[in-house]
């Protein structure tokens, strides 16, 4: 499943990030590239031990949590801590990859199973010219570039790619989720009744039937969750 869902951060927590990222060190992206991504990784990231490092995931990790949608789409185990990535000039593509199973988190001090990978775009799409998000699953080849706050979420199975940044620059904020519920197409399912108990909510209110499928639920994702 891919999702967009806008406005995860809102005016103040843009401006904020971006006053954080101006003032940040960049280093090679390929430190966080696996073996077949170092070779088609040609970008920037944050450097680990930038000061602004710690102030920029609370920033993230407070806006995903306060974000129903995102909650519901992946179901959050774990998190691996946000990092941060710059296209522009020469370094300014990620070519076709696909992301490691197995996320080491940045402290070493243990792993997270990367279940859904998501992207923040921290730049709006007139202030760059290409840099698409391409993203290959069972739902096609679909080309995503959002305006500045809006994250995509999607399988960290799908391929994937960033298309080469022709002018301006291209930050975004990049996450990997371990979802409470591994396979995909439960996920997805539970996604759906979800959105459509939501739905029934609104128009039916708290019927004993909306309560009943509420309950079954619950009970699914008690019994696919980890």
């Amino acid at each position: 499943m891919l999702l967009q869902i806008p406005n995860v951060l809102n005016d103040e927590e843009i401006l904020r990030a971006k006053k954080l990222i101006a003032e940040a060190q960049w280093v090679d992206g390929k430190v966080t590239a696996g073996t077949q991504a170092a070779v088609v990784k040609n970008n920037q990231q944050l450097s680990e031990q930038a000061p602004q490092m710690q102030a920029l995931r609370k920033l993230v990790l407070q806006a995903l949590n306060r974000n129903a949608l995102f909650f519901t789409a992946a179901l959050p185990l774990k998190i691996l801590p946000p990092f941060f990535n710059r296209y522009s000039g020469e370094a300014n593509y990620y070519g076709y990859h696909v992301d490691n199973a197995m996320r080491m988190m940045p402290d070493g001090s243990g792993y997270v199973r990367a279940d859904v990978s998501a992207t923040l775009f921290l730049t709006d799409p007139e202030d760059y010219e290409g840099g698409e998000l391409m993203i290959e699953d069972t739902f096609g080849r679909q080309s995503v570039k959002l305006k500045a706050g809006s994250i995509v979420v999607y399988p960290s199975s799908s391929v994937h790619e960033v298309t080469p940044v022709r002018k301006g620059a291209r930050v975004a904020c990049f996450m990997f989720i371990q979802s409470m519920v591994r396979d995909a197409e439960k996920r997805r399912l539970l996604y759906d009744m979800d959105m459509s108990l939501m739905q029934l909510r609104h128009t039916v209110g708290e019927t004993e039937a909306v309560v009943h499928l509420t309950g079954v639920y619950h009970n699914l994702l008690r019994r696919w969750a980890e």
